[in-house]
């Protein structure tokens, strides 16, 4: 056989078992790969404000890859008609925790937690810090007064901290919270309180003067205030105390330079320590 020939069928042989290889290697990580599952959830189909209900147009489905976060809804008849209590948006997919249950509308009154009251409360400029309490914000509320039974003409009127750490659900109409913290001037608010602080709350609104304080959301702290009246005011008692502030200096104090210089006085050896002119100074 022609020499040249069997060159040509030796490397047209490695070059079929080269390619062999090759797809064999391909199928065989294709059929050894895991399966990776997608489900289809329920999404937004654009940003869905708080206290809106659901609508066929508002929803739209994506795909999740692997395990469903806890109460995803694969089934636009278990959203429409539920109202929002948080924010939503664009492509995010919705849960069951974002949404009131069915039945109970939207607006603010599905914001209000199982076991909670929405108290209102009519503020002034002063009531409502300048139009700082906006949705979201907590306050605490300070009543002051005559209290019954209390010798009034020697203190006077007493102011005393009812409540702390009270969510502001709504400022006016407003259930949305401003993210810029702009002031809204309104005439009530409503206030997330237990059915009891409701109570203590409805009857501060009539018998005395309400004033709300705005606080840190992030303070959780409960003070522990013991009230103050007016003859206080002018006695200058321990509720009017300034709190110092501790300013601690990081500075490390400048080193000391001194000089030692030895006096021989015939046989006599002695030290003299002299400072340098920077620390005369």
């Amino acid at each position: 056989m022609n020499r040249r020939l069997l060159n040509i069928l030796l490397i047209a042989f490695v070059i079929a078992a080269g390619c062999s290889y090759v797809v064999f290697r391909l199928i065989g990580n294709r059929i050894s790969a895991p399966h990776v599952t997608t489900t289809r959830v329920i999404a937004a189909a654009g940003d869905i404000k708080l206290g809106s209900v659901l609508r066929n147009t508002d929803l739209t489905t994506v795909d999740i890859v692997g395990t469903l976060p806890k109460g995803a809804i694969l089934k636009p008849e278990n959203a429409v008609g539920r109202g929002v209590i948080s924010n939503l948006y664009l492509g995010e997919p919705i849960l069951e925790n974002r949404l009131a249950p069915p039945g109970s509308g939207g607006g603010l009154a599905a914001t209000i937690p199982t076991g909670m009251r929405a108290a209102a409360v009519k503020v002034n400029d002063v009531v409502g810090v300048a139009g700082f309490v906006t949705p979201g914000m907590h306050v605490d509320i300070l009543i002051s007064g005559n209290p019954p039974g209390v010798n009034n003409a020697a203190e006077g009127p007493r102011v005393k901290t009812l409540l702390q750490n009270i969510e502001v659900l709504s400022a006016g109409t407003d259930i949305q919270r401003d993210a810029e913290g702009k002031p809204q001037q309104v005439q009530v608010v409503n206030l997330l309180v237990t059915p009891d602080q409701a109570e203590a709350l409805s009857l501060a609104s009539n018998e005395t003067h309400i004033q709300l304080v705005l606080r840190n959301p992030l303070d959780n702290d409960v003070a522990k205030p013991t009230g103050t009246a007016v003859a206080n005011l002018f006695s200058g008692g321990p509720t009017l105390k300034a709190v110092p502030v501790s300013h601690a200096s990081t500075a490390k104090a400048a080193p000391s330079h001194s000089y030692l210089v030895e006096v021989f006085n015939g046989s006599k050896r002695s030290e003299a320590k002299f400072a340098s002119g920077e620390e005369k100074q």
